[in-house]
């Protein structure tokens, strides 16, 4: 697993200059996933990218289709509000045995999250995860469904699971 630092961190958004970005030719030599170096959620487009650092600048791995939770616009502000969060956090937990076909654990609610939640006199909630889709539902991408998270279709959790390692920042984007 790369070594992240806070600077790594930090440049994360700022080395988003969509314009700037390229896209990777798939692995072929080693026949395995390459593996993420920063996660990118633009919710406003409902995509999620994996990228890499190559020479300093980011480059696409690959790109999925989400959906949200249920009220996706805006920060989420409390427990319940159906928002997913926005801003810079870490992958910081794998559960291979999720209720939602693998998911990987999103680091909020972060020390500003709960600050905010508590000036407010609110629960900020927490267990927000990327992960794929409950057994025996269907068509949920005609709309936002999750009480916050992120997901995807099983097949694409399968493979976000091999790229992503746990540490590796992620940005949520409006």
């Amino acid at each position: 697993m790369t070594k992240l630092n806070r600077r790594t961190v930090l440049s994360v958004p700022l080395a988003l200059g969509i314009a700037n970005v390229a896209r990777a030719e798939p692995s072929v030599s080693s026949g395995s996933a390459p593996i993420a170096d920063f996660v990118v959620v633009f919710k406003s487009s409902r995509k999620l990218g994996l990228y890499r650092s190559v020479d300093g600048k980011p480059v696409l791995l690959r790109t999925y289709r989400v959906a949200l939770g249920f009220a996706p616009r805006g920060d989420k502000g409390q427990q319940g509000d159906g928002r997913t969060p926005e801003g810079m956090y870490f992958i910081n937990r794998r559960n291979p045995n999720s209720a939602y076909h693998l998911s990987l654990g999103i680091s909020y609610p972060d020390a500003t999250d709960r600050d905010d939640a508590r000036a407010k006199g609110v629960s900020p909630g927490g267990d927000i995860f990327i992960h794929g889709g409950p057994k025996n539902f269907r068509d949920r991408f005609k709309r936002d469904w999750t009480a916050g998270c992120i997901s995807v279709s099983d097949k694409e959790i399968e493979e976000i699971w091999a790229m992503v390692p746990m540490g590796t920042p992620i940005s949520i984007r409006p």
